[in-house]
């Protein structure tokens, strides 16, 4: 293991950032992780915001000064921060050095026009876009591994590209067919503010779909899909439960195909990524599978005329969704395996 990193790590008081700091207090490269909130509220370390950390988070926790990160040894800092706030601080840390993981979407585009257009928000940061890498391991790996900013993907975004990429590399999708991205999320990755839709009288024992043809997510999946958006169909929906994605994705197949000729695909696709597990042919992954996991698994049904398919990706949102997959975008920055305290 090479010398042990020091950390900045900005925003932990959401699920997301909570996630984050559990994985890198037991990083074995890691050392003198600093945890920074916007206040403190008297509290000089992350076990007295997060009592089941003690042992464990005793790391330090401050006010959010960019000034005192610079100036600190950090050599990476991590924004699990609003798309907004990333936007405003991440210019002034990459001037002065230091690499940057954000795990919001303010990087995820190459076009400003796009960011604004989708979120809502104005674009201080436009001149950094196109040192953006996006991080999705499985596809960058090497692009990562050299950057100094790393743009965290999407949790939904992350389910349906690992799903469609091979078969769009492999031109197996009819063209002029749509693609239906039919998508599951627990709670969590609604983020932590109180909302009255978040309530738990309202998730519980309920099931809604939600920014059907507007989720932010959508321009990552038609960017790294290589599809057009006129030919896909992504839909959101909110699961009574706190964690995990399942998408179940349905493809016309542009010519007839085996099974075992689509299991090879995938399974030729994701030679070497550990973290994407491919299922047998006709056996489903479910959500059980991956909670509390760094894992993306991937299966697929066929039907008869070996034209319809049909596949379900699952991952934790909190873990390949979010704070996992920043993890192992820091480890291939680093040179290390990528799945350094992920197992």
């Amino acid at each position: 293991m090479r010398n042990q990193e020091q950390l900045a790590v900005v925003g932990v008081t959401g699920y997301t950032g909570f996630e984050l700091a559990r994985i890198l207090l037991r990083h074995p490269a890691v050392k003198s992780p600093v945890f920074y909130v916007r206040e403190t509220q008297g509290r000089k370390c992350l076990a007295e915001m997060f009592p089941q950390l003690r042992g464990i988070g005793e790391a330090p926790l401050r006010s959010l000064s960019v000034a005192e990160i610079i100036a600190s040894n950090a050599g990476t800092a991590f924004l699990a921060t609003p798309h907004e706030v990333s936007a405003e601080i991440a210019p002034a840390l990459l001037e002065a050095g230091l690499r940057v993981v954000d795990l919001s979407g303010a990087f995820r585009f190459r076009s400003a026009d796009t960011f604004a257009s989708w979120y809502k928000l104005p674009t201080p940061h436009a001149s950094w876009l196109g040192e953006a890498v996006y991080g999705l391991p499985e596809l960058y790996a090497s692009e990562i591994a050299s950057s100094r900013l790393i743009a965290n993907p999407g949790c939904y975004a992350t389910s349906v590209i690992l799903a469609l990429r091979p078969l769009a590399e492999a031109g197996l999708i009819a063209g002029g067919s749509s693609v239906v991205c039919d998508c599951k999320s627990g709670a969590s990755g609604a983020g932590k503010d109180p909302r009255r839709d978040l309530h738990f009288v309202e998730v519980d024992e309920n099931f809604k779909a939600y920014n059907l043809f507007s989720h932010r997510h959508t321009p990552e999946i038609l960017e790294h899909t290589g599809l057009p958006e006129d030919r896909i169909i992504f839909s959101t929906h909110l699961l009574p439960l706190a964690r995990g994605i399942l998408s179940t994705i349905y493809v016309t197949l542009g010519a007839t195909y085996s099974a075992e000729a689509i299991e090879t695909i995938f399974r030729k696709f994701y030679a070497g990524r550990s973290m994407v597990r491919i299922w047998p042919a006709g056996s489903l992954p479910e959500l059980q599978h991956v909670a509390h996991t760094n894992f993306c698994d991937i299966g697929f049904s066929l039907d008869n005329s070996g034209k319809r398919l049909i596949v379900v990706s699952c991952l934790d949102n909190l873990g390949k969704g979010a704070a996992g997959q920043a993890v192992q975008n820091f480890n291939l920055m680093l040179g290390i395996e990528e799945q350094t305290a992920l197992q």
